[in-house]
């Protein structure tokens, strides 16, 4: 059975806040009118009555009296003016039924169990090929069902959950069956044979495909390349997949990544093999992508060592440098004061003052080495001039040259635009790869034009330093044959970080360009796209409204600018500068109130500060199998608790129980964490916990939710794990966890992220990916969550982006139109023409601009994946053109908003530094470890970065209750608080918080008493 939690099945919390008992639950006048009505003012009649309609129509469907929970009841009757002492009540079965029969025909829900039976069947008839849990079936069956004309009364869930069980095993042993049906007998011996661990060997291949990259070294890079023709020679998993929907693949193939052989074993085929299948096919589409990023990551590390080594070498020509002038010094002294040579030559008509010149100035040049050796200096100094260490790659290149020709053999490249000129230039040097003499023709080898000669190969997409030392200086149109190679490599990694090349079978280097929705689909949902974000529905009502836009800032900047007294801007250079604005000191108030809440605060340690989060807020029903069953642990909740600590703090499984008194088993808290806990699964347990602490009334005096900013914080990890990089800006070794912080001071969302990418790209898809309820649409961040496809992607989806950047004054402000000046801000503006807005490209790629915003917000394509591809190397993609266009209106929209406006200056400010003291937090949370991840595998990594969330955000949680029930204690002693202070408390706190001894789980089993969400000061101060 599915876990009801799963569901979004209307049902009961076990704890309800008072804001939803008032909001949902409060009956209205001419509710408890009818009710007194219908039941002749009979008082318990009249409270069952009540208490069933606000029930239903909040659940959708009519549930029994006893269903309903004494607090809703209890409410309704202190609502509905009823005298003390009244339950509800109905004298009969029949009685009861009336209740609910009247309740129906007002709220005009339809009862037709066969009905609604029949179009919950046929919703997941239709999505189950495509869904891949019995819980998702019923979510679906419950959208048909409210959609309907006539509303219909849901059905029981365990009616739902049955139908959706029996149809998902139906629609899956087919596809399974469909899958091992494509394959060959030897196909089936070969998969079968994965699970077998050969003499010789320590494991199965089924074990070993599931093993993750290691880090880019040589020899891991030159192991990695065997791995993939190894995994490729396993057969053609995607031709076995066939058409079976990803989201199908994706969940059996999870399922057999968290199995050992042994259980795989226990399961029955055809559904065993099937499961194999689909977990092979993800692993050739992950090993592709991971060599991309070790082929990236060598070549990189070969630039980089070419460029010290130059450095390296123009110090020591600086020596050389000195000669040679020295040396051309004595020539021309030697040669000054005589006369000019004859045309004849300086031996048949040269005076005798010039042929002593002569003499004189070869004795010096002969003094220095000579002129062989000086004109080898010479050339050597000229290889390198203007920093050009291109000459230098290819030492560096050679070890690695056997492994990337065999990726290049192996790996099928396409080109995402018609220019291939990338992909000729490498088929020209596989064509060449076994010869050993030092010059190739700069000709195809096999392509005529139609005067059958060679047609050259088109270098445009190489810099000008490489061509420069490519091409033979002695042979015209003859290409040096290593430089060229290498050459070739950096400028196709290059292409594939940027798009302009993608890998066939790859997924986050696949061509992104086929992910888009086709324009077809897209025309039908392009209305409610623009109504949602706020835009017109046409190019050129959304080129004007933009255009207008900024136009009407800059003039509005330009007419306060006397006024505003903290941006100056220096008439000569256009640079602006704001003056400092000091933050305003915490009150004698405020620390008097925040002394006395912390004397008040009991300590809690971080297990119960877990457990009461847990109960409170149901966030431990979630985890469960891959297959979306109810978990059979005998007590999930202090099982989940412990493991959300023990992976949160970074204890790990075998430190932690050392202090748990033999409770719980490392095996069995590392069984929980692989198998009882996904990446998604984590998103919601937080999102539980986000939207209950939203409810509280304290955290109205920090924010609305409406306001998030995005900050990172550097994590050190293993060294030997692909994803670990070198960070210059955090220092240390390891990834980014990357955090969505609201204004109210927990995480909205979490992932970790490689060092050397630029944060941005993962703005988007951390709003687009938050499942709580709370939806900020105003964020901000620093100057990493800034570039110009970010700006038009966020304006495209209805964010408004603002970020803190620190380096406006070396930024462009980018005019409406060439002809428009201002009295006192223009020079901020670029005197350029071409930096004004082409305003005409962005209405002629204004369907590009839709189709990609659509394909975001539809999930056809990663907002990552997409901001990846659209940077400034992106010389032949023209969507980023479009992109980059908007993104320079909005940008210089919001750096005039940014220096006219000091109450935004302050916002931004106050919303990073939530973020950066979340970080904070975290970081003090994570005391296990030595405070680094020890996993290799990615997944587990980000898993670790979730679990701390979750961890943080339930202490948190706990703690802005505790405060809450502190602050009505203190009303009741004479405290009356103002606004300002309690806005200036913090639930970032740690004297509450006891993280170490020993971890008593034997008591987190028991549920704390329900919590209070309201303040109920005297003054209104929230």
């Amino acid at each position: 059975m599915a876990s009801l939690e799963r569901t979004a099945y209307p049902r009961f919390k076990r704890l309800i806040s008072e804001r939803e008992l008032r909001e949902y639950f409060t009956p209205s006048a001419e509710e408890t009118a009818w009710a007194r009505e219908r039941t002749h003012d009979r008082p318990g009649r009249v409270l069952a009555l009540l208490v069933m309609l606000k029930s239903a129509a909040r659940l959708g469907r009519v549930p029994k009296i006893g269903e309903i929970p004494e607090v809703v009841v209890a409410h309704v009757h202190d609502q509905a003016g009823l005298t003390a002492g009244t339950v509800p009540e109905a004298d009969s079965e029949r009685s009861e039924e009336r209740y609910r029969s009247a309740v129906r025909d007002r709220l005009e829900l339809k009862y037709q169990p066969g009905e609604a039976r029949a179009v919950a069947e046929a919703a997941m008839r239709v999505a189950a090929p495509v869904k891949a849990h019995t819980a998702d079936l019923v979510n679906v069956a419950l959208e048909e069902l409210v959609r309907q004309k006539e509303r219909l009364e849901l059905p029981a869930f365990s009616t739902l959950d049955r139908m959706a069980s029996r149809i998902r095993s139906e629609v899956e042993a087919s596809q399974c069956e469909a899958i091992v049906a494509r394959m060959s007998d030897a196909a089936r011996e070969r998969v079968a044979g994965m699970l077998e661990v050969v003499e010789g060997e320590y494991q199965s291949l089924f074990a070993w495909i599931k093993q993750p990259a290691r880090r880019a070294t040589w020899s891991r890079f030159r192991a990695h390349a065997e791995r993939m023709e190894r995994v490729d020679g396993l057969g053609d998993a995607v031709f076995w997949v066939g058409k079976t929907p990803s989201a199908k693949v994706a969940a059996l193939a999870e399922q057999a990544r968290v199995l050992s052989v042994g259980e795989m074993k226990d399961i029955a085929e055809p559904r065993r093999t099937a499961m194999t299948v689909c977990l092979l096919a993800q692993v050739q589409a992950a090993v592709r992508d991971e060599t991309v990023v070790m082929l990236s990551k060598r070549l990189s590390r070969h630039l980089k060592r070419a460029q010290e080594e130059l450095l390296e070498i123009e110090k020591r020509q600086k020596e050389t440098t000195e000669q040679l002038l020295t040396t051309f010094r004595d020539v021309l002294t030697a040669l000054r004061g005589s006369g000019e040579a004859a045309v004849g030559g300086w031996e048949g008509e040269a005076s005798l003052d010039d042929l002593l010149a002569l003499k004189d100035a070869r004795a010096a040049i002969e003094a220095a080495g000579g002129f062989e050796a000086q004109l080898a200096e010479l050339e050597a100094l000229d290889a390198y001039r203007g920093s050009n260490y291109t000459a230098l790659v290819e030492r560096f290149f050679k070890p690695d040259r056997p492994t990337m020709f065999k990726i290049a053999r192996r790996l099928s490249f396409t080109a995402t635009s018609t220019d291939r000129s990338v992909l000729d230039s490498l088929d020209h040097v596989l064509a060449y790869q076994h010869l050993t003499r030092p010059l190739v023709a700069d000709t195809h080898p096999t392509r005529k034009d139609k005067n059958g000669e060679s047609v050259r190969l088109d270098l445009s997409f190489a810099p000008k330093m490489w061509l420069k030392t490519v091409y033979s200086r002695e042979q015209p149109g003859m290409l040096v044959r290593r430089h060229f190679e290498a050459m070739v490599f950096a400028c196709l990694v290059e292409e594939l970080r940027c798009g302009d090349v993608a890998v066939i079978g790859a997924e986050d280097y696949g061509d992104w360009t086929r992910m888009l929705l086709p324009w077809e689909q897209c025309e039908p949902k392009l209305a409610g796209f623009c109504e949602q974000a706020g835009l017109p529905a046409t190019a050129s009502e959304f080129t004007v409204r933009l255009r207008e836009r900024l136009t009407m800032i800059a003039e509005t900047v330009d007419a306060g600018y006397p006024d505003n007294k903290d941006l100056t801007i220096d008439l000569v250079t256009g640079v602006p500068s704001l003056a400092v604005r000091r933050a305003g000191e915490r009150t004698a108030s405020a620390e008097k109130l925040e002394e006395a809440l912390s004397e008040r605060l009991p300590a809690r340690s971080v297990l119960e500060h877990l457990a009461r989060a847990a109960h409170w807020t149901d966030w431990w029903k979630r985890p469960g199998p891959r297959s979306g069953s109810e978990p059979k642990l005998k007590e999930p909740l202090p099982r989940y608790v412990t493991t959300a600590f023990v992976y949160g703090s970074g204890l790990g499984p075998a430190q932690a129980v050392r202090h748990m008194r033999g409770s719980v088993t490392a095996h069995e808290l590392g069984a929980i964490a692989k198998r009882h806990f996904t990446l998604p699964v984590l998103n919601r347990c937080g999102a539980d916990i986000v939207n209950a602490h939203i409810g509280l009334d304290l955290t109205a005096a920090w924010g609305d939710g409406s306001v998030a900013a995005v900050d990172g914080t550097m994590m050190d990890t293993v060294i030997d794990n692909l994803l670990a990089e070198t960070s210059i800006r955090y220092g240390g070794y390891g990834g980014i966890a990357h955090h969505l912080v609201s204004d109210t001071y927990v995480a909205l969302f979490s992932r970790f992220i490689p060092c050397g990418v630029w944060e941005a790209v993962y703005l988007i898809d951390s709003l687009l990916a938050n499942v709580a309820e709370v939806k900020p649409d105003t964020v901000h961040a620093d100057t990493q969550g800034q570039s110009f496809p970010v700006f038009g992607l966020a304006h495209l989806l209805g964010i408004d982006l603002l970020p803190r950047i620190r380096n406006f004054q070396d930024l462009t402000f980018h005019r409406p139109d060439p002809q428009a000046r201002y009295q006192h801000i223009d020079a901020l503006f670029s005197a350029d023409p071409r930096t004004c807005i082409d305003w005409q490209l962005i209405e002629n790629g204004w369907r590009d601009l839709m189709q990609v915003g659509l394909s975001v917000r539809e999930g056809a394509v990663s907002s990552i994946t997409l901001l990846r591809r659209l940077n400034n190397h992106s010389h032949k993609n023209q969507i980023y053109k479009v992109f980059r266009e908007v993104g320079r209106a909005v940008r210089t929209i919001v750096l005039l908003r940014y220096l006219s406006d000091p109450q935004l200056r302050e916002q931004i400010t106050r919303a990073t530094n939530k973020a950066e003291a979340y970080n904070g937090y975290t970081k003090w949370l994570h005391f296990g470890g030595d405070g680094y991840l020890r996993s290799r595998d990615p997944e587990l990594q980000e898993k670790a970065v979730k679990f701390l969330d979750l961890m943080a955000s339930s202490i948190i949680f706990s703690t802005t209750v505790d405060m809450t029930d502190a602050l009505r204690q203190m009303t009741t002693q004479g405290w009356e608080p103002n606004p300002d202070d309690i806005a200036a408390l913090s639930p970032h706190r740690r004297d509450n918080v006891l993280r170490f001894g020993d971890y008593d789980t034997a008591t987190l089993h028991i549920p704390p008493g329900p919590y209070d969400s309201t303040l109920r000061l005297r003054a209104n101060v929230v």
